[in-house]
């Protein structure tokens, strides 16, 4: 199940849990939620200082996560994530300095685009699997749709602002192979060590299909 490449990320599930930790002690039964409710990659953000400790934990004490670390935004945070075990790599945007430090760790990663220009640069550099960020602000399905005619080559982990109401839609379109959501594991259910809710929308989560 281990990723060798962004194509494979996208296929792991229908649902990449997008994961903001302060405690790092609630790494690891979190993520055993997840992956019993059918969530194996589970992207941990690097936006607190928990981030990097828990990708570390899940590592080595949770063998059917597949981690990876969110919001990589230096070489420095790339260099980090895969020191701490990460197994992919996600960004928020692209610059050509970044993109060669996602390259050097060895990773699999999912550079972040938000118009049609981004997804050619990384198209050009031979990336042809994408986060769409912050996907409801940038245009959403109806923008994903329009790209799917001119660059129907790439395909999209669109988050931000993804709900599972809306889901469904996302994953009907050709060009999007899972979505990102932060919905999985709420704020109040992690202080609450609320694991049986966290694996309940873990596996709804896992089950939803396109729309008809």
């Amino acid at each position: 199940m281990k990723p060798r490449t962004g194509a494979d990320l996208l296929s792991l599930a229908p649902v990449v849990p997008v994961v903001v930790l302060t405690d790092p002690a609630t790494a690891v039964p979190m993520a055993r939620a997840l992956v019993a409710g059918g969530l194996p990659a589970i992207e941990v953000t690097l936006r607190t200082p928990a981030g990097l400790p828990a990708i570390e934990r899940i590592a080595a004490e949770v063998p059917g996560a597949v981690v990876g670390a969110g919001t990589v935004t230096t070489r420095e945070q790339a260099r980090a994530a895969a020191g701490a075990g990460a197994g992919f790599l996600v960004s928020p945007g692209c610059t050509e300095r970044l993109y060669g430090a996602l390259r050097e760790t060895g990773l699999p990663f999912l550079p972040g685009v938000a118009t049609a220009s981004e997804a050619l640069e990384l198209l050009e550099w031979g990336v042809d699997a994408l986060k769409f960020f912050p996907a409801e602000a940038a245009g959403g399905r109806a923008y994903l749709k329009a790209l799917s005619g001119p660059l129907p080559q790439v395909r999209f982990c669109p988050t931000g602002g993804i709900t599972p109401a809306s889901a469904p839609d996302y994953l009907a379109l050709p060009n999007v192979g899972c979505v990102g959501g932060t919905w999985l594991t709420p704020a109040d259910a992690l202080a609450a060590g609320d694991w049986a809710r966290v694996e309940a929308l873990a596996a709804q989560a896992a089950a939803l299909r396109p729309a008809a």
